[in-house]
């Protein structure tokens, strides 16, 4: 299975793939050569939960070609738990910024056409 193809999978299952330094444990979403936080330059794969809290986002109110049917809709940006990263996604039928106070708890629940999708957390 190719690493797009596992990414993809992990976040139909509300998870993140990344990859964590052997050294130190740091996590990065994307391929490094070495580790800022160590300089190490060995990478394991790992999945984190994709939970966490909206930082920011943006309403969207006149789709891109593709995207009619989603409208409207918010692309957010995720600070996952328990890491300093942060994801980028789509949340369904946000339409004004009451609908989605930052801070807000939400979590990966899948992966389309549109790409990350993220819901709100009610856990």
């Amino acid at each position: 299975m190719s690493v797009k193809e596992q990414m993809i999978q992990n976040a139909k299952e509300g998870r993140v793939l990344v990859h964590r330094c052997t050294k130190c444990g740091y996590v990065y979403l994307c391929t490094v050569y070495f580790c800022q936080e160590c300089g190490g330059k060995d990478f394991e794969p790992a999945v984190l939960e994709g939970r966490g809290s909206i930082v920011t986002y943006t309403i969207i109110t006149v789709p891109p070609t593709g995207f009619e049917k989603y409208t409207p809709y918010a692309f957010v940006v995720l600070r996952l738990d328990d890491s300093d990263l942060r994801i980028s996604g789509f949340m369904a039928d946000i339409a004004t910024p009451r609908d989605l106070p930052v801070g807000t708890r939400a979590r990966i629940t899948g992966f389309d056409d549109r790409g990350m999708v993220i819901e709100r957390d009610e856990s």
